[in-house]
């Protein structure tokens, strides 16, 4: 028989499997996975902490587990929100997950879920603020593409925003082009 520590493992694949079904709003047919939008929010944590003067390991383990519950909840829209208590569903699904790994592990990864639900610590709001800011740049790589409807997204993010770090970034994604970042850096043969 496996183990739940085991299960608990097979079950993260379904971030994988899922998609970010808000971005199907605007048109996008494709949109990147949940275990895709927490991999870049984590390493935007990071950053953002650091300048925000965070603890940005604290805050990396906060953004890292903070979308789990939709391994089981899947991820629903804002508009479904108006209308499903889909946080309430989201946060028992985490909360019951943690329950299958060894105490120590399930008490600490309850502790920082339930910190970022809360949004009272710096870290806390950083996480968050990360989250969005993925969720910024995610918005202008799909506009860049043909999806302008997801401005919509930026707009909204831009009021939500808590950290001047963020709200300094939020007004550079939304002009960015997103492939500049390799502009110069082809190299060509001699």
């Amino acid at each position: 028989m496996t183990s739940k520590v085991v299960n608990f493992f097979f079950e993260l694949s379904q971030l994988w499997y899922n998609k970010h079904n808000g971005w199907k709003l605007a048109g996008v047919e494709d949109p990147e996975s949940i275990a895709e939008h927490v991999h870049r929010a984590s390493q935007i944590a990071y950053v953002l902490a650091m300048e925000e003067g965070a603890n940005p390991e604290k805050t990396v383990l906060i953004t890292l587990f903070h979308d789990n519950g939709e391994a089981r909840v899947l991820d629903a829209h804002r508009v479904a929100n108006r209308y499903l208590d889909t946080k309430a569903g989201e946060a028992n699904a985490a909360l019951e997950q943690f329950d299958n790994l060894p105490k120590k592990a399930a008490e600490q990864i309850k502790k920082l879920y339930l910190e970022f639900e809360e949004r009272k610590t710096l870290e806390a709001i950083c996480a968050k603020d990360a989250d969005y800011l993925e969720q910024a740049v995610r918005a202008r790589e799909y506009m860049y593409r043909g999806y302008q409807d997801c401005q919509d997204w930026i707009n909204n993010i831009k009021k939500a925003l808590k950290t001047e770090t963020a709200k300094k970034w939020i007004e550079e994604i939304e002009t960015a082009n997103p492939n500049a970042w390799w502009y110069g850096l082809k190299k060509l043969p001699k």
